[in-house]
């Protein structure tokens, strides 16, 4: 599942213009904006950005989706092992937002993949105290 997509652009407030009208029948509205960047999105959430980059390069950043954190741990490690070039081993990103663990990899032609898990960590379930004893099971359930 795709998380979010980036596309580098020469001028941001031309090209915010033309996504906004673009992709205004998608249901797609400018969500965030910052100083070179601005990011699109059909609810709350960005999932498409432009940045402003000079000079244009043909690079191209995808983020991937994971539930869990070790789900990004393993896209990391498998794709260094596949010949990836590391561009940002698994770690909390909290300039991001404080849940926002990442991993990023360079395919061969430089391309930068991401895998993202937005969920907190998760922590191990508290048992229960028993206050009383188990219930006593019948006779025949006993064996």
């Amino acid at each position: 599942m795709i998380d979010h997509i980036l596309f580098n652009v020469c001028d941001v407030e031309r090209s915010t213009a033309f996504y906004a009208a673009a992709l205004a029948p998608l249901g797609y509205k400018v969500v965030k904006a910052y100083e070179g960047c601005a990011g699109f999105g059909a609810g709350p959430r960005a999932d498409f950005w432009i940045f402003r980059r000079e000079p244009l390069t043909a690079g191209a950043h995808i983020a991937f989706y994971c539930g869990t954190r070790a789900l990004v741990d393993a896209f990391h490690a498998a794709g260094i092992a596949a010949g990836g070039r590391d561009n940002g081993a698994p770690a909390l990103r909290p300039s991001y937002h404080p849940d926002y663990y990442g991993a990023f990899i360079l395919d061969p032609d430089g391309n930068n993949l991401e895998a993202v898990c937005h969920e907190p960590a998760l922590t191990a379930p508290s048992r229960p105290e028993r206050t009383q004893p188990a219930p006593a099971r019948p006779r025949a359930a006993r064996r």
